[in-house]
């Protein structure tokens, strides 16, 4: 069990991770971020501008930590992330691993078509640093889509696996709310084991036997997407407070998987986005737990020791 954890400000150790957001995107630009975007310029100040206000707003609930899994395709930012957690005093956790299929192609084209070249980059991003920032990742980022795991991503997935057995980081999945279940099949049969693999947005299926047979393989659950149009919180809270039930606390752990500046996307907190943004469980989500019959040890549990648990290593 290692207890440190990797913060873009440097390491700290689990317990002073506190409350936490496990997936929420400070910035987006697919491609990689623009030169405006990482100089210094209105551009890059009304940026940060933006990010610490969301960072104010959830810190009144006492939120001290939120995992970034943008990827590198994504637009993942370090200098934004740490000029973000420098004027805030925040914990900012980044990610190394890849989102889409083809950057991944792409990636192990460009290093001599060797999967095995892949998992260096990543494992060198979790122990060396990302680029020359000196920032080392927290967590590996994959991704699969539907409806079923392509040979591209089963190869990224082993990747990602290989990095996992050989620095001991946690595996953050992307899913379509589906073949979760496969994702943690394939890791753990590489050796990652189950309490170290949170497989993401979970909370788009509302099969009960899908979430229970990941949670009875260790895992645990990602209800990551409170707030984003397309299902009501009401329909995620009742899915939540179903697992709650089943003695499942202890495998949950929550984000709204929010953009807070997305170029080129959508503005969060208006309009058909109102809801979705990182204070939206604590505002409404909550109340909705609360009325279902969800203690505040149960709140407690998602929010603050399954990360903990998750980071450092311990099993659920």
């Amino acid at each position: 069990m290692n207890d440190a954890v990797n913060t873009v400000a440097g390491p700290i150790t689990a317990d002073q991770l506190g409350r936490t957001l496990m997936h929420e995107h400070v910035f987006v630009q697919y491609g990689g971020p623009g030169a405006d975007m990482l100089k210094p310029g209105p551009q890059r100040d009304e940026i940060v501008s933006v990010c610490c206000e969301y960072v104010s707003k959830i810190s009144r609930f006492g939120v001290k930590s939120l995992v970034d899994p943008t990827t590198v395709d994504l637009g993942r930012n370090v200098p934004l992330m740490v000029e973000i957690a420098t004027k805030t005093g925040y914990n900012i956790l980044c990610a190394t691993g890849i989102y889409s299929t083809a950057t991944y192609l792409q990636v192990r084209e460009r290093l001599g078509n060797s999967p095995d070249a892949v998992a260096a980059l990543f494992i060198k991003e979790l122990t060396e640093g990302i680029n020359d920032t000196g920032v080392k990742a927290a967590v590996i980022k994959v991704v699969t889509g539907q409806p079923v795991i392509s040979e591209a991503e089963h190869e990224l997935l082993l990747a990602a696996a290989k990095a996992s057995v050989e620095t001991g980081a946690p595996i953050i999945t992307h899913t379509e709310g589906i073949l979760g279940d496969k994702q943690q099949q394939i890791l753990c049969s590489a050796g990652v084991p189950a309490h170290r693999i949170m497989i993401g947005h979970s909370c788009i299926s509302t099969d009960f036997a899908y979430h229970m047979g990941i949670v009875q393989g260790g895992s645990y659950l990602g209800f990551d997407r409170f707030g984003m149009p397309g299902m009501s919180d009401e329909v995620r809270a009742a899915t939540l407070l179903k697992l709650i039930e089943a003695g499942c606390a202890a495998h949950l752990m929550v984000s709204h998987d929010s953009v807070w500046y997305w170029v080129g996307g959508p503005k969060i907190g208006t309009g058909p986005y109102k809801n979705w943004h990182p204070a939206n469980f604590f505002e409404r989500v909550i109340p909705l737990l609360k009325q279902g019959g969800a203690a505040d040890e149960h709140i407690q549990t998602v929010l603050q020791e399954n990360p903990r648990r998750f980071f450092s290593g311990a099993k659920p």
